[in-house]
């Protein structure tokens, strides 16, 4: 009932924070590879020695990503440039490209795995959040926890968002709650993106907008969901981590 409570007060706090409809989120992704292959059950002891061996000295891989967000749309992906060294010199990730049209209720993803670049195009369907009964506070913002979980992967997601950013974007694959999502939690810490700064501007739909030329294999999520499925039950009978070419 508490947790009803809550949500009832943070949809009435929903209006009166519509100001806060648009701005730019710099989130940082720590990946921690040695909870991920622990959690791998399936490895060989050997194989998980030969993973505790590579991540030895870089077990926590950190990533700075950047949502852009406004009262229709978000984009999520990586910054534009990476510098690798003062010399300036840049280099460009494999795609991932999280587009969310609230306003049409669709989704475009534009993500590069197995090998290939997918284009996962689809009705918006929204994951089945629960509000829990706790706060903290996240770049300056008091956030409150919901959680659900993603049945392909086997996965625990824990999402904290800030009601008084009323927009319903998050990092990731993940939206939907009354708030904008500050921090996506994977799996009690495996892979954690926390926002580190928080800039409310105005944002162009021109610049979230959809690539006009997108190359890659365009799927339903239906589709793309048996692929990784697949992709997991062969990683699981060659006893390998399903996860080092695809995002976890």
């Amino acid at each position: 009932m508490k947790s009803i409570g809550l949500l009832i007060l943070m949809f009435l706090s929903f209006g009166a924070a519509a100001q806060n409809m648009a701005g730019e989120i710099t989130y940082e992704r720590v990946k921690t590879w040695s909870r991920i292959n622990n959690r791998m059950t399936f490895l060989s002891k050997e194989e998980k020695e030969r993973a505790a061996t590579t991540w030895a000295n870089n077990d926590e891989q950190k990533q700075e990503m950047v949502l852009l967000f406004n009262e229709k749309q978000s984009y999520f992906s990586y910054p534009a440039k990476e510098d690798l060294s003062e010399g300036g010199y840049s280099w460009q990730k494999d795609e991932f490209k999280i587009y969310r049209d609230f306003e049409k209720e669709k989704r475009t993803d534009i993500i590069a795995m197995l090998g290939k670049t997918y284009i996962v195009e689809d009705s918006l369907k929204l994951p089945k959040w629960k509000v829990m009964n706790k706060i903290k506070e996240i770049a300056g913002y008091m956030c409150m926890m919901a959680v659900t979980e993603d049945t392909v992967k086997g996965q625990k997601i824990t999402a904290w968002f800030a009601d008084n950013i009323a927009v319903s974007a998050g990092p990731e694959l993940y939206a939907g709650l009354p708030g904008l999502i500050l921090e996506l939690d994977i799996n009690d810490g495996d892979v954690v993106t926390t926002a580190k700064v928080v800039k409310l501007r105005p944002v162009t739909d021109e610049e979230i907008a959809l690539p006009k030329k997108m190359k890659g294999k365009k799927l339903n999520d239906q589709k793309f969901q048996e692929l990784i499925a697949t992709h997991i039950s062969d990683s699981m009978k060659a006893h390998r981590n399903p996860y080092w070419s695809m995002p976890y």
